[in-house]
């Protein structure tokens, strides 16, 4: 089967085991819920009652993939459920997680958040060990792994470790096994997020703490980079530092993935954004009329602007709530048709206004194109563009929409060039000091595609290499150097 490494969005996991008998699927399928804005190509929840795994796959939203009776069909006391956006692989069922393998432990059941650098060669590995491989996604190769080493080592703990020595990459992965025991492990640089909560009624494990807290668990913690976390039958929570690293926790998180109502390595998102419109104010005079966000992630930065200068923030833009992320969809086309049908200019506040525009980031430079058309044809009279990320210049390989040079704008023009491209008056990016001020975790965060400095040995070899080579993917590299 031919693999796609095109690169694409941060997806969200979700685990649940009941201490009281209670059926998980419900409990999955309001923490998919939560996790909705992660990913909305497809979605997946497992389960296992008694000594029967059952799982059910779906392309499209939860909502519109799990009716009542879904559920029912779900029952059990111990779960994993998903919501994908593809990191690796393609938009069908298949691909879509969590991944069931018959053995060992009586089967094991598999989601992750992230991506895996070096996919190519884990596959190439394992299908030359005789694994037989029904998908491109890359949560298959590490379930497969990991069964692998369980068989040969028959400990969690060995094997989890001899995946991560193999492995290059983010994963914070969940997983049950047919013995009942529910597991969290996370990469060594704790890339994407990972947090968990136990109360007397169940424990859960999630890509971001809001899933959990709307769940009925108030107290939720990181899963620590390098760890894995054995949630036992008996209530019991065993923790283990599987393999030391230093933690480089994806910026991108607090700045665009997360929900504000998430915690993130014991910062509040909201808060985060807050900072980062506050220091945006500090470091660019303006004197525009109003503040105008780009819904809904930049509504935190535009406030904390309107904290520090005093100017008022109005929603000009009124979004449908109908249409989702346009960042995640999965091409560029449908990104473009999407933004008029997702936004809409309120002619009265916008008309001869001077603005300040706030959006989290420009990527590709295409969405905001459109935006600032949008707010021009509306009749606003100047367009002061804060921005709250600084300029990304290089590609990730640990799970974001960022794939090679040739198509982020600020890594193929100057400051002056974009902001005559996008027909704005003003572009103030985020400063670095900013962005690492305002997150709160000095250097324990990853700013790869601001820098085109990398956490990982074989992420940094392919970007140097991508540089030379702008139209070069992360795929061709790895034809051209592995196969």
């Amino acid at each position: 089967m031919k693999s796609d490494l095109t690169k694409k969005e941060a997806c969200g996991v979700f685990g649940v085991r009941s201490f009281d008998e209670q059926n998980v699927s419900r409990i999955i399928y309001n923490g998919l819920i939560s996790l909705q804005h992660r990913g909305q190509e497809a979605c997946g929840i497992a389960t296992l009652n008694e000594n029967q795994i059952h799982v059910q796959k779906s392309l499209g939203l939860v909502s519109t993939s799990y009716s009542d009776r879904a559920l029912s069909e779900l029952e059990g006391r111990i779960g994993i459920g998903h919501v994908r956006y593809s990191t690796v692989g393609t938009s069908t069922v298949t691909d879509a997680q969590p991944f069931k393998i018959g053995y060992p432990r009586n089967g094991i059941v598999l989601a992750h958040n992230g991506n895996l650098v070096n996919y190519v060669e884990m596959r190439n590995e394992l299908l030359k060990n005789g694994r037989n491989l029904e998908s491109t996604c890359d949560a298959e190769i590490i379930a497969h792994k990991v069964a692998d080493e369980l068989i040969r080592t028959k400990d969690i703990e060995k094997a989890v470790y001899n995946y991560m020595e193999a492995a290059e990459g983010s994963y914070s992965t969940g997983m049950f096994t047919g013995e009942r025991e529910l597991i969290a492990f996370r990469d060594p640089n704790g890339i994407r997020p990972f947090s968990f909560g136990v109360n007397d009624k169940a424990a859960m494990l999630s890509s971001e703490s809001v899933a959990i807290n709307v769940n009925g668990i108030e107290n939720v913690q990181d899963v620590k980079p390098g760890e894995m976390i054995i949630f036992h039958e008996d209530g019991k929570t065993e923790r283990k530092c599987i393999m030391k690293g230093e933690g480089k926790h994806c910026m991108f998180e607090y700045v665009y993935f997360s929900r504000p109502d998430s915690t993130i390595e014991g910062r509040s998102v909201y808060d985060v954004r807050i900072e980062l419109g506050k220091n945006l104010a500090k470091e660019y005079a303006s004197n525009a009329d109003i503040i105008v966000p780009v819904p809904d992630t930049s509504r935190s930065a535009a406030e904390g602007i309107a904290r520090q200068t005093g100017i008022h923030v109005a929603e000009g833009l009124m979004k449908n709530r109908y249409v989702h992320r346009t960042f995640i969809m999965p091409e560029q086309k449908t990104r473009s048709l999407m933004v008029e049908m997702k936004l809409n200019p309120i002619r009265s506040i916008l008309k001869d206004k001077h603005i300040i525009l706030v959006d989290d980031s420009i990527v590709r430079g295409t969405t905001m194109e459109k935006i600032v058309s949008m707010v021009r044809k509306a009749g606003a009279k100047k367009i002061d563009l804060f921005i709250t990320c600084p300029p990304v210049i290089s590609p990730c390989f640990y799970g974001v929409d960022i794939a090679t040079h040739n198509e982020l704008i600020a890594a193929n023009h100057s400051i002056a060039e974009i902001q005559k491209k996008l027909n704005v008056d003003k572009l103030c990016y985020q400063s670095m000091d900013g962005l690492v001020k305002s997150i709160g975790l000095g250097n324990n965060i990853c700013k790869a595609c601001l820098t085109g400095e990398y956490p990982t040995c074989k992420a940094q070899k392919i970007a140097d290499k991508m540089k030379t080579q702008k139209s070069l993917t992360h795929k061709r590299y790895y034809e051209m150097d592995h196969c």
